[in-house]
């Protein structure tokens, strides 16, 4: 399946309702980095977003994902 990249926040929790697959995590994480980038945040300010305490994820997993980020960063 090929999903569109989602263009705004709405789009992004509309995928949170398909069953979760690698495909869908990529689609979000590559959303996410659109929308930053239309709001004219720049990479360090999502980093700085990503890194921010909350109670989803671990330290651990915030990194993780903050290194993921950059990576879509490059890519999208």
């Amino acid at each position: 399946m090929n999903y569109p990249i989602p263009d705004n926040p709405e789009a992004i929790s509309a995928l949170g309702k398909k069953s979760i697959t690698e495909e869908i995590i990529a689609v979000a994480i590559a959303g996410v980095v659109k929308i930053a980038r239309q709001q004219g945040q720049s990479l360090e300010d999502l980093q700085a977003e990503i890194l921010q305490d909350d109670r989803i994820l671990d330290i651990v997993q915030r990194r993780w994902l903050k290194d993921l980020i950059i990576k879509a960063w490059d890519i999208v």
